[in-house]
């Protein structure tokens, strides 16, 4: 991350902030999971702070060696945030699991749209409602948890022209889900990805909070 993308203090110091636990028990045990996931993954980056994430959200440390990060994502995720972007998610599990406090953007879920392009087409509902949603999808933030074929949406959304800020991309599987994140990959776009088959909601949820919770420490220039 440039000096200039942040103006607060060192987003990797052993200082730590939760803004999602809400009791003392939550944030101990939310604390204990971070400080054994700096000694294993490192401490050196906004980017390892994701990893950290990431690797406690699926509880396998070995998330944090598949996680991609593309054209410096964690700064623009932040600016887009700061500017009250909206989020536009691919399922409920994913919507839900944004934290709502820190940020002014709208989290919306693609299944809330696009029905009738679903039943016309004949495609996922969650590709169908990206397609409705394509007007809204300039300077976005897309978090993709489960579903490739949103995902593969997407990407081709972006190269017809409609530029989200950044792509958060995971979903999971076997069929099509390491071949659309391997594509977003390739594009001029912001992206934190997984390689391979491997990924999920939790992985997106949780690399979309800790982007929040980076945005909550200080300000973006």
């Amino acid at each position: 991350m440039s000096k200039e993308s942040l103006r607060h203090g060192d987003t990797t110091t052993s200082t730590y902030i939760d803004p999602g636990a809400t009791t003392t028990e939550a944030y101990e045990i939310s604390k204990k999971s971070r400080t054994l996931a700096r000694q294993v993954v490192g401490n050196a980056s906004p980017e390892d702070r994701v990893r950290q994430r990431c690797s406690v959200a699926v509880g396998d440390f070995s998330m944090a060696d598949l996680l991609r990060f593309e054209h410096h994502p964690v700064p623009a995720i932040i600016r887009a945030l700061h500017g009250g972007a909206p989020i536009i998610t691919d399922i409920r599990m994913v919507q839900v699991g944004i934290q709502k406090k820190g940020h002014a953007g709208e989290v919306l879920c693609a299944l809330d749209f696009g029905g009738e392009i679903a039943r016309e087409r004949q495609i996922t509902r969650s590709s169908a409602g990206f397609i409705a949603l394509r007007d809204r999808l300039p300077g976005s933030l897309v978090v993709i948890g489960n579903a490739p074929s949103a995902l593969l949406t997407v990407c081709g959304m972006i190269q017809e022209g409609y530029r989200p800020a950044a792509v958060i991309g995971t979903p999971v599987g076997f069929v099509n889900a390491a071949e659309s994140k391997a594509l977003v990959r390739t594009l001029d776009i912001p992206s934190i990805s997984t390689e391979g088959t491997r990924g999920g909601t939790p992985v997106a949820v949780a690399a979309a909070n800790e982007c929040i919770t980076i945005l909550i420490e200080g300000t973006v220039v």
